[in-house]
């Protein structure tokens, strides 16, 4: 076990410092990139080295606090999409604002806040809008809606309240230059330099996740270049499967490595 002095790691490091089944430790000095889906950017600037564990661990708790204080503002959520090739996102979110409006509500929010992969999104907002588009689903191409199990619209500007207070903690926190490049959930774009992260993790709460475009950047190579080895470190392959719907020939160097399988193991 950890002897006095050695902090014991969570999963996100553990990655990173720890042979895990059959992955050796050479994969973390081969690692030629990184990325995580909403908070779970905070793991994958940790396994970079651009963050500490516990700091990271602290702004995320106050993230979460400050994200569900803003979702008990305004009866809001999130709506999983699949939708048909000529599904328009922008013009169902456009008529469900216009259908909030006719209720009465001022300002209201819906929009993409996910990109999944091509053909499936994530819209959010207010609730009357995700019903509206759920009770007019054909006439907008959707093929398959489900309401997410969240209490709000996170990745929208109805997160604005949680954005001072994430703020404030990640100015109190050393960030250092990654390791190897990390891609930003807000453009999909590596992250450059310390206040580059602090300001875009910051964004996040309010931008929409551009997971499917961060794949296409990721992956971006000359034809005939071989594509690398892709670990999914975590609970879950829901960004395997999403891999497989991006790009099939990165998919197919996939690899899901439990985290908490890996932990048990190393302590018995």
């Amino acid at each position: 076990g950890p002897g006095p002095g050695r902090r014991r790691l969570g999963p996100a490091r553990a990655a990173a410092e720890a042979p895990l089944g059959s992955v050796s430790p050479q994969v973390v000095e081969r690692c030629v990139a990184a990325a995580g889906y909403s908070v779970g950017e905070f793991a994958a600037l940790v396994f970079a080295g651009a963050l500490d564990f516990a700091e990271a661990l602290y702004a995320v708790k106050v993230r979460a606090e400050a994200m569900q204080k803003a979702s008990e503002a305004v009866p809001s959520g999130m709506l999983s999409v699949v939708g048909r090739r000529e599904a328009n996102y922008k013009f169902a979110c456009l008529e469900a604002r216009k259908h909030c409006e006719s209720l009465g509500i001022e300002n209201p929010v819906c929009t993409v806040s996910n990109y999944l992969f091509p053909d499936s999104r994530v819209i959010a907002g207010h609730l009357q809008a995700l019903e509206f588009l759920q009770e007019n689903a054909r006439k907008y191409y959707f093929k398959r809606t489900k309401m997410l199990p969240v209490s709000g619209a996170f990745h929208t500007r109805l997160m604005e309240p949680a954005v001072e207070p994430l703020a404030e903690v990640l100015k109190s926190i050393e960030i250092q230059k990654p390791l190897f490049c990390v891609y930003s959930n807000v453009d999909g774009k590596k992250y450059m330099h310390s206040k580059h992260i602090q300001k875009l993790l910051v964004k996040q709460v309010v931008s929409p996740v551009l997971w499917e475009q961060t794949m296409h950047s990721v992956y971006e190579r000359k034809q005939g270049t071989e594509f690398p080895y892709t670990y999914e470190v975590g609970p879950g392959n829901q960004l395997g499967a999403i891999l497989k719907q991006c790009n099939l020939k990165a998919w197919k160097q996939y690899k899901h490595v439990d985290a908490l399988e890996d932990e048990e193991a190393a302590e018995t």
